[in-house]
């Protein structure tokens, strides 16, 4: 199995950075408590498109791959260095979903905090490295490449900004 290293993550942070200012400038213009709120509802979706399981149209590596960036832009707006995490197989649970269900719900719960002005980003921290220790579990488990399906991801991405010079 292979995982991502902390110079991988601080790279794939840093270039996450330049992407969402380039791409995103919707979102990337909103105050930085919208913006978690925005990536808590991606969060969400993918969570649901997982459920969907064979009913969903876009893949599970599709997911996963969008489930990775959010989680790197959530880390750029929570200033939160991302690190490496121990793999772990899902095998003991009775659905490996439960586990990206429970981080996308306490990253939710924290964005519902900043409304309430109560503690939230050590919740939402939290949350967003579990996200990501979903993903690069289930990329590793699948033999997925997740750094080429984010590389693939961003190119597209970009595409629909065509009116961006660079």
């Amino acid at each position: 199995m292979t995982t991502l290293s902390a110079e991988d993550l601080l790279r794939l942070q840093q270039e996450q950075f330049r992407h969402d200012q380039r791409n995103h400038s919707d979102i990337w213009c909103l105050p930085k408590t919208d913006r978690l709120k925005h990536y808590g509802l991606h969060f969400a979706k993918y969570v649901g498109r997982v459920a969907r399981g064979a009913d969903e149209t876009k893949t599970f590596e599709r997911t996963m791959v969008d489930a990775a960036l959010v989680c790197l832009s959530a880390a750029n707006v929570l200033h939160q260095h991302l690190q490496p995490k121990e793999i772990k197989a899902f095998n003991d649970q009775v659905d490996p979903l439960r586990n990206f269900a429970d981080a996308a719900g306490r990253f939710a719960d924290a964005c519902e905090k900043i409304d309430h002005l109560e503690e939230f980003l050590t919740i939402a921290r939290t949350a967003n490295e579990d996200v990501l220790s979903w993903v690069v579990t289930s990329a590793n488990e699948r033999h997925f490449n997740l750094e080429e399906g984010i590389n693939h991801r961003r190119k597209e991405l970009a595409i629909r900004q065509f009116y961006i010079a660079d």
